[in-house]
């Protein structure tokens, strides 16, 4: 089995990174243990999973580009869509069906490859045809549970395996940890790319364009991990801009705050990286001071980020740091400890300060059962709630914003209004926001920073002036 898996090399070519299939033979083997220690498990049991199907463009014979369901790639790492796997738990034996496929197939889309490539390709013990069970494959939502013809005279527990799978994705092996590493190295050199390349005048989809090339042709990222967010000016200060109804399409002007939120995937591995800079290169004094207010918030969190610590609290320091901050500045005024009683952080970073990452940019994990969501602003758009745990993948991504329909319900909030200078408020309307987003792996006593982008106002500067830059540091040396 050993020397199969060295031949079996997930490798697009030059320098991106050899994933071996001995990666996805480690996370089945950490699966059966898995299933095995639970009390409800029956001998002979064998999980069956069914990957992802080829979709076309609504009605047309159009493809969407395929990307493997993240279940079924966790398991098996399998490219090819329409496939179903299968594990035997006692003996661990795991078994891939593949389509079986027409002979046309080979005039219009290549070579039809026998099963003995499968087995050599992935690693399993065994490979087969779906037509030899008869498969059906149903149309549903992503995460369900796989289904075939014939599985009624199974005796099947729909219950027991996925929280015992999320679990086992929670925290990462060290192939999968080297993965995210390369993510993010080659995502780090794509803003760093992009930083290089904006100016006044040019489209923000341009910038998107960039980073896509970059992470694709450096990298071999043929996905991102999200649709880029590429706002500018008072873009900046929409959360989830870039999407079908706000593509990217404004012009960046001079003087313009730019907060471009990228990340490239490889082999369905994701990379969730925000920097957030001024379009000419220099900082204006409110910009450099709401940057350094985020840049505070982020270091005092990931100096403070070690197993045992709740995620929530993170939360609640990040929030401190910016009211500090912008008390300092002037927008507030009066005590944080009754800023915080009213949830004034909310209204200046309204989303969550970051959540687990994986082969999933939002990774599964952050709420098991016993865990709530709690009911507060801010707070409730954590997407983890957990206490933090060695070999975690998380990022960091506190921001303050300047979100107008936020402001004014702080400002006719008897509760809020009070803490609010509008007189220095209103020099900040418009700005748009910042967030400084970085992705950390955590380690026995701290963190291990996978992110490498230039991150104070004077490296920054620096960088975009073309100048040779000092190293990051010390925030952006690799460990920390």
């Amino acid at each position: 089995m050993a020397s199969t898996q060295q031949k079996a090399v997930f490798w697009l070519g030059k320098d991106t990174l050899r994933v071996s299939a001995a990666l996805f033979a480690e996370n089945r083997e950490r699966l059966c243990r898995g299933l095995k220690a639970e009390k409800d498990l029956q001998t002979g049991s064998v999980l069956v999973l069914q990957g992802g199907e080829q979709k076309q463009r609504y009605c047309t014979d159009t493809d969407v580009l395929f990307r493997q369901e993240s279940f079924f790639h966790w398991t098996f790492g399998v490219t090819e869509a329409n496939c179903y796997g299968a594990i035997d738990v006692d003996s661990k034996k795991s078994i891939l069906f593949v389509p079986k496929l027409p002979e046309s197939y080979a005039t219009w889309m290549g070579e039809i490859y026998p099963r003995e490539h499968f087995k050599e390709k992935y690693s399993v013990d065994e490979v087969h045809y779906t037509t030899d069970r008869g498969v059906n494959t149903d149309s549903g939502s992503t995460c369900r549970e796989a289904s075939f013809e014939g599985i009624s005279q199974f005796q099947v527990n729909n219950s027991l395996l996925h929280p015992v799978i999320v679990e086992c994705r929670l925290l990462k092996t060290d192939m999968e940890l080297e993965v995210l590493r390369y993510t993010n190295r080659v995502s780090s050199e794509a803003h760093k790319e992009v930083m290089k390349h904006v100016k006044p005048g040019v489209k923000e989809y341009e910038m998107e364009s960039l980073f896509q090339h970059y992470c694709y042709s450096r990298g071999g990222m043929r996905h991102t991990s999200y649709t880029c967010i590429c706002g500018s000016g008072n873009n900046s200060s929409v959360l989830h801009y870039g999407h079908a109804g706000a593509p990217n399409d404004k012009s960046i002007q001079d003087g313009d705050m730019c907060l471009f939120d990228m990340g490239g995937e490889y082999y369905c591995y994701s990379s969730d990286i925000t920097c957030s800079f001024p379009a000419n290169g220099k900082f204006t004094a409110d910009q450099r001071a709401i940057y350094e207010a985020v840049l505070k918030s982020s270091r005092a969190v990931m100096a403070a980020i070690k197993p045992g610590v709740k995620w929530t609290d993170m939360h609640r320091l990040a929030d401190r740091v910016h009211l500090e901050e912008l008390l300092k500045i002037g927008i507030l005024r009066g005590s944080v400890e009754e800023m915080l009683k009213v949830h004034l952080g909310s209204v200046f970073m309204p989303h969550g300060l970051g959540h687990l990452l994986g082969i999933d940019v939002h990774d599964v994990g952050g709420y098991p059962e016993g865990i709530e969501r709690i009911d507060e602003p801010g707070l409730k758009s954590l997407r983890m709630g957990r206490v933090v745990q060695e070999r975690m993948v998380l990022t960091v991504e506190p921001g303050i914003y300047f979100i107008n329909h936020l402001l004014d319900q702080a400002l006719n909030s008897p509760a809020q209004c009070g803490f609010i200078n509008n007189d220095v408020l209103t020099r900040f309307r418009g700005f748009g926001g910042v967030r400084i987003e970085d992705d950390i792996a955590v380690t026995a006593d701290g963190v291990e920073l996978l992110t490498c982008v230039p991150r104070t106002v004077e490296e920054i500067e620096a960088f975009m002036e073309d100048q040779t830059p000092k190293a990051f540091s010390p925030i952006s040396s690799q460990k920390l």
